[in-house]
């Protein structure tokens, strides 16, 4: 891959950095130490604090020093391990209830310079015609050169109705772009739906969401009022970067037999060693009301195709892995993201404002495929357009960021497709000429082979050869084809700590 697009990271400004997780919001201050403290490197630590403290050119706060050393503690583990202060914190869970204060933009670093990945649909960045390749130069009077992306990030958010100016680089355009945007408090639409056409319907997930279940359920049932005899259902997670872990579960759940299991994950602590079910515990956010409950028995046994792409992530990939491995859907489109860590968000002490997210488990497939590093291998590859796969190959996947966690269960990870410098030029001034691709629309290219699919007839695949997808260690045993017998594998359930809520 060329060297620009290999230092892209993916951030919504709705979110923290990183792509969107799948989080626990941890009650629990502290944990017992399991081993000694290091005395020797505490010592070293408080040296240096001391030293900065008397030799620094000018005074700095013991705050601030002691702060950004566990920001950089943090920081030195993954990709997704942060501390979050006071208003970092409380944006994040704002962010799992689908809403946020901002412009709506999912942005990047690209040498030095905040690239723009994709507006998101009717947000005041979206009104304003910024566009995907987008570089911001300057925010106000600031250069972002210099900037780190969360600085960029923090000084892009703000109060509702307070105002912004961007100074944008376009490439197809002589002259910098200057826009002055509004920011506002923004509600992501988490699911849509429609009939494509008599028979077939089309179901995007676009982010998972406290309100995401719920939301679905609404979605299939006017489509069953709109098409009672449905033959074929798309449901579409491309692009979907993850979000809060009940929603997933819920999702799975529609299309799944009851109490079937949906993921497993692994770590150090006995907590994080748990199944997650295709039950209303699970996923439900009212404990009384099951909002799956309404749902025609079709849903369960419909034909689905499930899209997916490099921009799948986290929530979304559980779902496909889950639907893959009980062979209840077929999976199509190109190489999920790869994001398949838990992240636990732990409130500090004295007054639990701040918070530490880290990274405490993996996630793992029904079948007990690892996602991490690797994603998910769809059953039938199909680029995004007729004429190939345009950006997706150069997009970066978890294997391609510094520091993330390898797979544990298959060293050979699937990286991103490399593409030498003039191919990398020859697709993006091949994007230039291509309208904005709207999910859904009649120019959906890969929504109209899942629809090919569905009737039997003939779906153009991709040209790039699928990898083989290595159904983990000889110690897993596959889940039963529920298509057949409609039954779950039999599972030893060890249900997460009841002070724990399962978010984002």
């Amino acid at each position: 891959m060329g060297s620009k697009l290999k230092n892209v990271g993916l951030i919504s400004l709705g979110m923290i950095a990183g792509v969107a997780a799948s989080m626990q919001f941890d009650a629990i201050a502290q944990k017992n130490a399991t081993a000694p403290l290091p005395l020797e490197e505490l010592r070293q630590l408080t040296d240096v604090f001391g030293l900065i403290k008397s030799d620094y050119v000018e005074p700095v706060e013991d705050k601030k020093l002691l702060t950004e050393a566990i920001s950089g503690m943090v920081a030195s583990l993954d990709p997704h391990s942060a501390y979050l202060d006071k208003k970092a914190y409380k944006e994040l869970r704002e962010g799992t209830m689908g809403k946020f204060v901002g412009l709506g933009i999912e942005v990047g670093m690209e040498d030095g310079y905040v690239k723009v990945i994709s507006p998101i649909e009717d947000s005041p960045a979206y009104r304003a015609g910024i566009k995907a390749g987008d570089l911001i130069t300057r925010l106000d009077s600031t250069p972002v050169k210099g900037l780190t992306l969360d600085e960029a990030v923090k000084k892009m958010r703000g109060e509702p109705n307070t105002k912004i100016t961007l100074t944008i680089a376009r490439k197809d355009e002589d002259k910098p772009i200057i826009l002055s945007i509004t920011r506002q408090e923004i509600r992501v639409q988490s699911v849509k739906s429609k009939v494509v056409e008599p028979g077939y319907a089309w179901l995007r997930v676009t982010q998972f969401q406290e309100p995401t279940v719920d939301d679905m359920a609404k979605k299939i049932l006017a489509i069953y009022a709109q098409e009672p005899n449905l033959k074929g259902l798309v449901l579409d997670l491309r692009n979907d970067p993850g979000g809060v872990l009940p929603g997933a579960i819920g999702v799975s759940a529609t299309f799944l037999p009851k109490d079937a299991v949906v993921v497993t994950t692994n770590g150090q602590l006995p907590s994080s060693k748990s199944s997650f079910l295709a039950k209303r515990e699970f996923y439900a956010a009212n404990p009384l009301n099951d909002p799956l409950s309404k749902l025609p028995d079709a849903i369960k046994k419909v034909p689905l195709v499930v899209l997916i792409n490099s921009g799948s992530a986290s929530a979304s990939e559980i779902v496909a892995g889950a639907l893959q491995d009980y062979k209840r859907a077929t999976i199509m489109g190109t190489q999920s993201f790869g994001k398949g860590s838990v992240q636990s968000v732990i409130s500090l002490p004295p007054d639990k404002l701040t918070a530490v997210k880290l990274t405490t488990a993996r996630y793992y497939t029904p079948n007990g495929r690892s996602i991490q590093a690797r994603g998910i291998v769809p059953d039938i590859m199909v680029d995004e357009y007729a004429d190939g796969d345009g950006l997706n190959g150069l997009r970066l996947r978890e294997a391609d960021l510094t520091k993330h966690l390898t797979n544990d269960k298959d060293a050979k990870e699937v990286k991103a497709s490399t593409v030498d410098e003039k191919e990398e030029e020859r697709l993006i001034a091949l994007e230039k000429k291509r309208k904005p691709l709207e999910f859904g629309s009649k120019e959906d290219f890969q929504l109209a082979q899942a629809l090919n699919h569905l009737k039997g007839q003939p779906v153009q695949v991709s040209k790039v050869k699928p990898e083989i997808r290595d159904e983990s260690s000889k110690d897993d045993k596959p889940v039963k084809d529920i298509r057949k017998d409609n039954k779950a594998p039999p599972e030893k359930i060890e249900k997460a700590p009841a002070e724990k809520i399962e978010k984002k």
